[in-house]
Order: C-alpha cells, then sequence, then structure tokens
C-alpha cells in the first residue's frame, strides 16, 4: 500500500509543479500580450497584398499622420512619471519617447507585411479572392423576376444600363 501512495504522492506533486508552470508561463507571457496581438494582426488579419499598392499610390500618408496623432494622444493620456523616457541608457522628453515607440509599432506592423508577402507563413497568410459583387445583378435582390407577377414597377426602369 505505501507503493500506492507513494504513486499518488508523486502524481499529486508532478500536477502541482505543472500548474506552477503554466502560472510561470502565464506571468512571462502577459505583459507581451498586447504585442504578440499587434504582431498577430498585422501578419494574420491584413491582406498585405491588397495593402501594398494602396500604400505605395500615398497611403503612406495617411500611416504617417495617424502615426503624428497617435503620438499627441498617447503622449497626453499617458506622461511618465518623471517626465521623461529611460531608452537603452538615454533620457528622453515625453513626445521623444512615444514618437520612438510609435515607429518602433509601425516598423513591426510593416515587418509582418514584408513577412507576410514573402511566403514566410505558408497558406496562413493566403488570402482567398472573393467574388466580385455585380452591381448590375437582378437576380441579387433575394427574390426571383418571376415572384413579381406581369405587371411592371419600375424594377427594370432602376436597373437600366
Amino acid at each position: 500500500m505505501d507503493a500506492l501512495f507513494d504513486l499518488f504522492s508523486s502524481l499529486v506533486n508532478v500536477l502541482w509543479s505543472l500548474l506552477d508552470v503554466v502560472v510561470n508561463l502565464v506571468r512571462v507571457i502577459l505583459p507581451w500580450l498586447p504585442l504578440l496581438g499587434w504582431i498577430g494582426f498585422w501578419t494574420f488579419a491584413v491582406n498585405w497584398a491588397k495593402a501594398l499598392p494602396i500604400l505605395r499610390r500615398g497611403g503612406f500618408i495617411g500611416i504617417l499622420l495617424l502615426m503624428f496623432v497617435a503620438v499627441l494622444v498617447w503622449a497626453a493620456v499617458a506622461p511618465p512619471e518623471n517626465g521623461r523616457h529611460l531608452m537603452l541608457g538615454l533620457s528622453v522628453s515625453n513626445h521623444a519617447g512615444k514618437f520612438i515607440y510609435v515607429t518602433l509599432l509601425t516598423c513591426i506592423a510593416l515587418l509582418c507585411g514584408s513577412a507576410q508577402l514573402a511566403g514566410s507563413f505558408g497558406r496562413l497568410g493566403e488570402f482567398p479572392e472573393e467574388p466580385a459583387d455585380d452591381d448590375h445583378a437582378h437576380n441579387a435582390h433575394g427574390h426571383n423576376n418571376d415572384a413579381h407577377g406581369s405587371h411592371d414597377h419600375g424594377h427594370d426602369v432602376a436597373h437600366a444600363h
């Protein structure tokens, strides 16, 4: 009976140790969860094959403006405790620190797009093409045209080409 009790005690110890491992893993991952979500979003939720041509045609100006607004709002909403950020041994002002953070987040997003366009994620980074909607489809109203009977109520006039 002692052997069975020792086995049961060892199993309980293993379960407690596994619980400790999970708790410590959560403690390590939890502070990085927003950044992991940011990377996951820009890697798997954005179709960079469609976004890149828009950026090349001048969409980057909108991104720069959004970055500028993000720096201003973030600096006003969450200033550092002593008014300065410590980065790599340097003491930088509130707005400069927020500018560095926003620039790093933008660079991470663009790197995620670069990795997706390079095919680094295989099928996870592929987006199936959606069928093009036909603006003049007559059967796309949720009913067929025979249900109207023989009377004309302007349906053909509204969709005249």
